[in-house]
């Protein structure tokens, strides 16, 4: 059976009743005895309202989230190894009678593992590793990126003098229309 029971705070005031559930009435008068108001007391090892605050809040609010100063930019360009395009060129673009047609103009190319097959390459950048072992299995790489704030095009002008200082030709892009080597 099923019995009804008043609140708490309904059963708590009247008559002969000026403790309200705490003993003495001494023992209620100050600030002290009402605990914390609001987010009182939660600190990094405080467990009173941890879970409240993990449900309201998320599992960001406790521990370092880290300072990064407003001058520094995260590098969020894409990057592709050439090893990974050889291994999956199905993936990146599609066979033609030249070999491999493969477009990743939002990507540098960086030149860790080997390529086996022919590869035409349109991309952003290319490191001279990646350049040369294309440029060796027969394949190229164009460069489709104007270079800007002068740090792409020292990047691209050294790749350039290194691969041509083998005899090869590569021309950049702020000098023709559209660079690729040759």
């Amino acid at each position: 059976m099923k019995t009804h029971k008043r609140k708490k705070s309904s059963r708590m005031h009247g008559r002969k009743m000026g403790t309200h559930g705490r003993g003495s009435r001494k023992k209620a008068k100050k600030s002290g005895h009402k605990g914390g108001i609001g987010m009182a007391g939660t600190g990094k090892r405080a467990d009173q309202k941890k879970t409240l605050i993990l449900n309201l809040y998320g599992h960001d609010y406790f521990g370092k989230q880290g300072v990064t100063s407003r001058g520094t930019e995260r590098d969020v360009r894409k990057r592709v190894n050439v090893g990974e395009i050889s291994l999956n060129p199905e993936k990146y673009g599609k066979k033609s009678k030249d070999g491999w047609e493969i477009d990743l103009r939002e990507y540098k190319i960086l030149g860790d593992g080997d390529v086996k097959e022919k590869l035409i390459i349109k991309a952003k950048e290319a490191s001279v590793s990646a350049l040369e072992k294309v440029k060796k299995a027969g394949g190229e790489i164009v460069l489709t990126a104007l270079p800007k704030n002068g740090q792409t095009k020292r990047a691209s002008e050294s790749a350039v003098k290194k691969v041509e200082k083998e005899g090869k030709k590569i021309n950049l892009p702020g000098k023709n229309k559209e660079a690729s080597t040759k």
